[in-house]
């Protein structure tokens, strides 16, 4: 009887096995037409790992993806998105980069048309609260207050010691990650020196040269600079020499991971950095699209803030930044 009942068990159990495997589809997101913002201009330190993400799950998928640089350009990411929104694609996975306030009417838009929308790297809450769409990235306020804290417990940071700390103020969602660092430092009475970055920094590193030169210059007694992400932090050497500065003489911190940041580790110019994971704010939002036009899913949201790679850990990713993948 007992043999009888495991039989019969494993029969039902092989059934929905079975089941499940005719279930599987290959390339299950095929012919589905979706546009994906890397933010950047194509091969840029973060930019690339980012759309490495969505090429990945295009490949995993089946979706049929087109990718769009925007050079870290808002203005041009708006202009952008409404050009993605008449060639009418299922989904659309776009920067948050100019704010709610320019987004808005754009994901209304979207929704009226019946466009699936994800939201990366910078939350636009009030949009994904009126018209749907999830957000793959990492928390900005929270992630510079806790990148600020981390340099604060690691480095021994106390009242009165000199911070420069490195945004483009102007975009007020995508500064609030720097702005956290801010709050950190002045939480325990540090001098923090808040400086505006040129718009091109993301896109071209060195022409951060004069403005941080000069803001060294008028503060000689700045312990630590922050940078707002993996290009100008990976270009930590160059500033540091430009400014006569040797390694360790000011502690740099920042964003990311990239093979200039891992280099730089090396050499002693980067001390600090906060890990976003970019290749996960590249393939989530592709997967989640395709989940949604697919098999009617919710959109996914993902907190990708990671922590902090340090001198001590940087080897552990080394390999995998050096192949475009953290």
């Amino acid at each position: 009887m007992l043999k009888k009942s495991m039989l019969a068990a494993c029969a039902v159990l092989a059934l929905v096995g079975q089941s499940g495997a005719d279930t599987l589809r290959d390339d299950w997101c095929s012919g589905v037409k979706l546009r994906f913002f890397a933010g950047g201009a194509e091969g840029d330190a973060f930019a690339s790992i980012v759309y490495n993400g969505a090429v990945q799950a295009a490949a995993d998928t089946g979706a049929d993806v087109e990718y769009v640089f925007s050079g870290w350009s808002s203005e041009k990411m708006v202009q952008q998105l409404r050009e993605a929104l008449a060639a009418g694609p299922a989904g659309i996975a776009m920067m948050g980069h100019p704010g709610n306030a320019a987004i808005m009417p754009l994901a209304k838009d979207a929704a009226e048309a019946g466009i699936k929308m994800m939201y990366q790297n910078v939350p636009v809450d009030e949009v994904t609260a009126a018209f749907g769409g999830g957000y793959v990235g990492a928390q900005q306020n929270p992630q510079g207050r806790a990148l600020g804290e981390e340099a604060i417990r690691r480095f021994g940071l106390k009242e009165g010691d000199v911070a420069i700390v490195l945004s483009d103020w102007s975009q007020e969602e995508r500064s609030e990650r720097e702005l956290g660092t801010i709050q950190a430092f002045e939480a325990i009475g540090m001098k923090v020196v808040k400086l505006q970055s040129p718009q091109e920094l993301g896109t071209d590193p060195n022409t951060g040269i004069p403005v941080i030169t000069a803001a060294i210059t008028a503060n000689p007694d700045v312990k630590l600079i922050a940078y707002p992400g993996g290009q100008p932090l990976g270009n930590a050497k160059v500033y540091m020499e430009a400014a006569g500065k040797g390694p360790g003489d000011i502690i740099n911190i920042g964003f990311d991971t990239s093979p200039q940041i891992v280099e730089a580790f090396k050499g002693g110019w980067v001390h600090l950095t906060s890990d976003q994971q970019p290749f996960l704010q590249g393939y989530m939002p592709v997967l989640s699209l395709c989940q949604q036009v697919v098999y009617g899913l919710g959109a996914i949201n993902v907190d990708t803030g990671a922590g902090f790679v340090t001198a001590d850990n940087v080897d552990a990713v080394a390999g995998l930044a050096a192949e475009g993948l953290r």
